[in-house]
């Protein structure tokens, strides 16, 4: 049996670890996850820990830094460009972008490509507009989504409670498995657009949502996932 539970309302890929994300009609679902999604990620070279990334919870400007593939449709192989906030275009790859954020980070870092990507703990990151809602309602205002760092956003009032352990299918065939709900770090403080903290942010969901708030998962068939597409659990 079969139930639809919403449709996609939002998409975005990560080209590179903790800078912007880039807006997508469709996606890409492969077994490792989306395609080209954190395929690039800077990490800090004294860091002999389980976590080298350099993050937005060590450079929160980071998130002002928007990285686009040259050709969308093969990021293995496309050449990357990153809009800097002072508008500037700058080559992922050129030693000027590398020393701005090591000077920023305080620190010598350098920079990975890792085809399969670069993931905390599993490679797609999914909410849905209800969960999202009833955050904004815990902490008073509404939040930008983007705080979430969300690949796929579902507009359903279905709980993300309801939803862990089972399979989403979507209008084109791809499929994704629910696991767990994401525990949640300081990139939650970070406004998306003016790189400022707000540790209220990081405190709302700690004290209403037990610090996670979205939902992992993983691919269960490739395809393309779409904008409209219909969400339906596999029971």
């Amino acid at each position: 049996m079969s139930r639809l539970i919403g449709h996609v309302r939002d998409l975005r890929r990560f080209p590179v670890k903790s800078m912007g994300g880039e807006a997508r009609d469709a996606l890409e679902l492969r077994w490792p996850g989306i395609l080209g999604d954190r395929q690039f990620a800077f990490h800090r070279l004294a860091e002999r820990g389980r976590f080298p990334w350099l993050t937005a919870r060590n450079v929160a400007a980071m998130v002002l830094h928007q990285p686009r593939y040259a050709d969308p449709d093969d990021p293995r192989t496309s050449a990357v460009t990153v809009r800097i906030p002072e508008g500037e275009e700058m080559d992922l790859h050129d030693p000027a972008l590398l020393a701005r954020l090591a000077a920023e980070a305080g620190q010598p870092i350098g920079l990975m490509q890792v085809g399969r990507g670069v993931f905390d703990t599993m490679p797609v990151s999914l909410g849905t507009t209800g969960g999202l809602g009833l955050v904004d309602a815990m902490h008073g205002a509404a939040l930008d989504p983007r705080r979430f760092r969300l690949n796929v956003l579902i507009e359903t009032s279905e709980p993300e409670e309801a939803l862990k352990g089972r399979r989403l299918a979507f209008g084109s065939g791809a499929a994704l498995l629910v696991n767990e709900g994401i525990p949640r770090c300081a990139m939650v403080q970070v406004d998306p657009d003016r790189a400022l903290r707000d540790p209220s942010v990081q405190k709302t969901v700690v004290h209403h949502f037990d610090n996670c708030v979205g939902l992992y998962a993983a691919t269960a068939a490739c395809g393309a996932i779409r904008m409209g597409d219909a969400v339906v659990v596999l029971d």
